[in-house]
């Protein structure tokens, strides 16, 4: 019975365009390039534009899968976004362009499984390896470490956006765009989590450790044709007062499920996050994390002090000792590189003095 329910809920999940919206060719000198298969208007990519790589990636369910990376000079982080479960890369591009431009970012989409030229059948579970498989291929051909990294997970998208953030405890942040708490919560309103159920974002956006910005549009405007009647503003509600560090939401007031990125609120909001994203130290970070910690019930500190202990036993530091000094507070990679000498905050951090990372590694 579980099984037809999940099957049932994904039948509603994934709506992807059909025909595509593109293809992919091969030039003569190995490069992809995209083609539009719908409008002659439909933006896309010229083949000798530098700016863009079109990618076609392996995941470790056996599919390949498309994706995008935009190039911007100036960016100082990367956006790996997720798209919604009604839409394929190249109805996507030009808002890709303009984010890459306005954010000043260098911006990777990707389809789903079974999505645009992508191969395989969309399901929940090809999604958690697509966006895998991209996490893995910006790490080792392009570079960029979870700490310069911002997952953007629009509607259905936010399922593989979380499943991600959920394993990167060093990351910089997170945007969650019209998202959901679960697929069946989408279809009824039900106040518990079955085995069943698709994309329980409501049990992983507790494991994200970094900023998160809630999009939706906003509960009060109640304007006819202009409400979420997709995706319920209490989804986006929800997840932001679950949100272990949230960042400040934006509701839209007269917006839709596939439109809030066509209001001035949006960019602004956008820009306003990523700039601070940017900004953010070690030193803020390890501030709110102490916050967080003191909030906490004091079960869930005891364990931390557990884990605190572990690392002092690793680094050799007597347990009554409040600070981990010497040799094996240094090199601690990415953003905590200064000397981060809190145990308990290195842990939340997902590092340990000594080099040793405290990380769910994607697998």
């Amino acid at each position: 019975m579980g099984c037809m329910f999940s099957q049932l809920a994904a039948q509603f999940a994934f709506f992807p365009p059909s025909p595509p919206t593109y293809q992919i060719k091969k030039g003569d000198n190995g490069k992809l390039s995209v083609v539009s298969t719908s409008s002659p208007s439909l933006p896309l990519p010229l083949a000798d534009d530098n700016s863009l790589d079109v990618l076609l990636i392996d995941t470790k369910r056996g599919n390949k899968i498309v994706a995008f990376y935009l190039k911007n000079p100036y960016a100082r982080l990367t956006v790996l976004y997720s798209h919604g479960n009604a839409a394929d890369l190249g109805q996507l591009y030009d808002l890709f362009v303009q984010l890459k431009v306005n954010l000043r970012v260098n911006l990777m989409g990707y389809d789903y499984s079974g999505y645009g030229s992508s191969s395989g059948k969309p399901s929940e579970s090809n999604t958690y390896a697509d966006i895998e498989a991209i996490y893995e291929c910006l790490q080792t051909q392009y570079g960029v470490s979870q700490e310069d990294l911002i997952l953007y997970g629009q509607s259905v998208g936010s399922g593989p956006t979380l499943h991600l953030a959920a394993k990167l405890p060093r990351l910089r942040g997170v945007v969650l765009h019209s998202a959901i708490l679960s697929g069946l919560r989408v279809l009824c309103h039900v106040k518990f989590t079955f085995c069943f159920d698709i994309y329980k974002n409501i049990n992983k956006i507790r494991k994200v450790k970094c900023p998160v910005l809630v999009i939706h549009v906003s509960p009060s405007y109640k304007s006819k044709g202009t409400e979420d009647d997709v995706v319920n503003w209490l989804h986006g509600d929800g997840l932001w007062k679950m949100a272990k560090e949230p960042y400040e939401p934006l509701w839209i007031k007269g917006g839709g499920h596939c439109n809030l990125e066509l209001y001035p609120d949006y960019i602004r909001h956008l820009c306003r996050f990523i700039h601070e994203m940017e900004n953010i130290t070690t030193e803020i970070r390890l501030k709110k994390i102490r916050q967080n910690l003191r909030q906490k019930p004091r079960s869930k500190s005891s364990s931390n002090k557990c884990c605190a202990q572990a690392v002092l036993n690793v680094a050799g530091v007597h347990p009554d000792a409040q600070n981990v000094r010497g040799p094996a507070a240094q090199n601690v990679p990415g953003p905590a590189a200064q000397n981060v000498r809190d145990p308990v905050a290195a842990v939340e951090l997902g590092v340990c003095p000594g080099n040793v990372a405290v990380e769910n590694r994607v697998g």
